[in-house]
């Protein structure tokens, strides 16, 4: 082709039918929506987004930051007051750019820490949450000379206590979702539910204004990636349509802090977590946070100086590799975003006024909803329809460190239950043996699908020798004695060896089948004494425990 004829070549312009005609070619028979992905929020993900169905959409987000960039928040993890501000000043000479402090771990202050404290809120923006009104912290509020106090910036959370005069540019009202997220409440929750403790706060004063220049929004930030970011823009266009219902038409600027979420930590694989925070940060970032927190890796078990260091470059790699600090909306305009986003606002506003119909904030709180949204995640997780890798996922039988740090107070952690199984394991002498039939190819799927299944509660199983019928099974059974044996081969071969193996494997052994047979078949074989079936979409943690408990039975029996 010569160089005219390709400058003057033109293509047809392919619109989203010929492209689902040929996505659903490629499909091989699956239905064009098992492309699509259901969120807990109730919105479907579609697999392309185009102008045209941005534009079916009511509003498009605008709505941006006051300006580029973010505070980098990181706290110190100390035992007394002299290393926090020993910590503190070590964190802000490598890139830290405010002074945090979550009350949740008191420690010991003595006066002149304190008081270097108060030297340093006149120069770093401070961030306090989880703080009761005796903390011996807040003394240094008070050593901050009044007329140095208005230079003080910042955001404080404190229950029962009052911010001494002077210090105009810190806010003290707050919507902190660390609990409801932590709960289960998804993002249309906690938006909705910022919006309902707004309202609940604002009826409260007499001007609006007065009440938004104080307020600021407080957000854990999870792993689905897009819809975090989302989340944040939807915040925008929502305290604009929120702040207008009180006639006000240029919503005052409402600061938003993100923190990463913990529901998704693991002491399993812990490394993991550097990979959560990192996509957790990212997320804040592109949505528009003001002030970001990273925990370490390892908080759950107790922070340590190179998780924090670690912790606090995940930013800083951020801000240096990705230059998102220099941009007001880095998602505005692309499809999927503002898609997403403007679902959200209207789901959210939706759900707002379906929350201050039924009694508002507070009787949304001492609802039953969250422990369904919690149990709704912790079924998900079980089942294998949300990865975390490294717990119920690929996961890596290694040393782990189960124990629990003081310094960090909140529940809903999904990985919770593999955890428990995990360490219930950590010093069993139980053997587990795959016996696996027929050849490599046919046999090595649900072999290392029963070994992975097993390693996501601690269990280490082994592959027995490649046995060509039942007979080889039950001696080398009778001899080796394992514990515990799973049955790997296709299903037509499984079901020419069952009855043999059942009738002669020994006594005490528990015998599990990998797959999922007809339902008469099933019950044959159960009631000739087979254990169960492992097969995948199951109820991970249900089973895990069920296997646990009748190993246990079977020892008890034994030693009795």
């Amino acid at each position: 082709m010569t160089i005219h004829n390709m400058q003057t070549t033109t293509f047809d312009k392919a619109g989203f039918e010929q492209w689902k005609e040929v996505a659903v070619q490629s499909l091989k028979g699956k239905p064009f929506d098992s492309l699509i992905t259901k969120t807990i929020e109730g919105i479907d993900l579609q697999p392309l987004y185009t102008q045209e169905s941005l534009a079916k959409r009511a509003q498009l987000i605008r709505a941006a930051k006051k300006e580029t960039g973010w505070i980098v928040a990181q706290q110190p993890y100390a035992t007394d007051g002299q290393k926090f501000v020993a910590d503190l000043k070590s964190s802000i000479e490598r890139g830290n750019e405010a002074i945090v402090c979550d009350g949740a771990k008191t420690l010991h202050w003595e006066e002149s820490s304190l008081a270097e404290i108060a030297q340093l809120m006149k120069q770093y923006p401070i961030f306090i949450t989880n703080m009761k009104h005796d903390n011996s912290f807040l003394k240094a509020f008070s050593l901050v000379p009044e007329m140095d106090r208005s230079s003080v910036n910042g955001a404080i959370s404190v229950s029962g206590w009052t911010l001494p005069a002077g210090y105009t540019n810190v806010r003290t009202a707050s919507a902190d979702m660390w609990v409801a997220h932590h709960k289960g409440a998804d993002a249309v929750t906690e938006l909705a539910l910022v919006l309902a403790y707004a309202a609940d706060q604002a009826s409260k004063v007499d001007n609006f204004s007065d009440f938004a220049d104080d307020f600021f929004v407080r957000f854990a930030v999870d792993t689905h990636f897009f819809m975090e970011i989302s989340k944040f823009r939807a915040f925008r266009v929502l305290w604009q349509a929120f702040s207008s219902a009180y006639g006000v038409a240029e919503a005052p600027y409402v600061p938003i802090i993100a923190i990463t979420s913990l529901r998704s930590y693991s002491k399993l694989d812990p490394y993991v977590n550097v990979l959560r925070a990192g996509n957790e940060t990212f997320a804040a970032v592109l949505g528009g946070a003001d002030v970001i927190t990273v925990h370490p890796h390892n908080i759950i078990t107790g922070p340590t100086s190179s998780s924090v260091r670690m912790a606090r470059n995940i930013q800083l790699v951020i801000k240096e590799e990705t230059h998102s600090d220099k941009v007001i909306d880095p998602a505005g305009g692309s499809y999927f975003m503002e898609t997403l986003s403007s679902e959200l606002v209207d789901k959210s506003w939706t759900l707002f006024l379906e929350i201050q119909s039924t009694g508002g904030y507070d009787a949304f709180i001492a609802s039953d909803k969250f422990g369904k949204l919690l149990e709704q995640r912790r079924g998900d997780v079980s089942k294998g329809k949300q990865s975390l890798i490294g717990t119920n996922v690929y996961a890596e039988l290694t040393d782990t460190n189960f124990t629990d740090w003081d310094g960090i107070q909140f529940e809903g952690r999904l990985a919770e239950p593999f955890e428990k199984l995990a360490a219930l394991q950590k010093d069993s002498a139980t053997r587990i043996a795959l016996l696996t039939f027929g050849e490599l190819k046919d046999f090595k799927p649900r072999a290392d699908f029963v070994g992975g299944f097993l390693a996501t509660g601690g269990m280490r199983a082994e592959w027995g020798p490649t046995f060509d019928n039942a007979q080889q099974a039950v001696t080398w059974l009778a001899d080796d004695k394992p514990d515990y044996a799973i049955v790997c081969a296709t299903s037509s071969l499984t079901e020419t060896i069952m009855e043999q193996l059942l009738a002669g494997r020994p006594e005490g052994l528990v015998l599990d089948v990998a797959g999922k047979y007809d339902s008469a078949l099933s019950e044959t074989w159960l009631n000739a004494g087979l254990n169960g079936f492992i097969y995948a979409g199951q109820d991970k943690v249900g089973k895990l425990i069920a296997i646990n408990d009748k190993l246990e039975g079977a020892a008890s029996d034994e030693q009795a």
